[in-house]
């Protein structure tokens, strides 16, 4: 049996952007995470805690520099897919201070791996 699990609203700090200066200094980013998994019994050794995703998506957006904000996303989803008993994961990696700069509610990128 397969379970899915959302965890929304992931806030992270990073370098990345395409524009000047944007990598100087880290920014806000939020991610949104849909994970597909091999669900077993009723403890959370057989499923994925969420507090770990999170863990796992806040080092994958620190720890990197990207300028493309869909390779942000990548490495959100790859850190989470890499774990024992997840199928598919989707990443959702908005960029507020850029919707912010350009006026529009949302500025994402999305990607699924499985």
């Amino acid at each position: 049996m397969a379970s899915r699990i959302t965890v929304a609203g992931i806030r992270a700090e990073g370098r990345h952007g395409a524009n000047p200066g944007e990598r100087d200094s880290a920014q806000p980013f939020v991610v949104d995470l849909d994970v597909v998994v091999e669900a077993g019994g009723d403890s959370l050794e057989d499923t994925v805690d969420y507090r770990v995703l999170a863990e796992l998506v806040r080092a994958a957006v620190a720890s990197s520099s990207f300028v493309l904000l869909e390779n942000v996303a990548e490495a959100a989803a790859r850190a989470v897919f890499d774990l024992p008993l997840v199928l598919e994961v989707t990443a959702v990696v908005h960029k507020p201070m850029a919707a912010l700069a350009m006026g529009v509610d949302d500025v994402s990128a999305e990607v699924t791996l499985g």
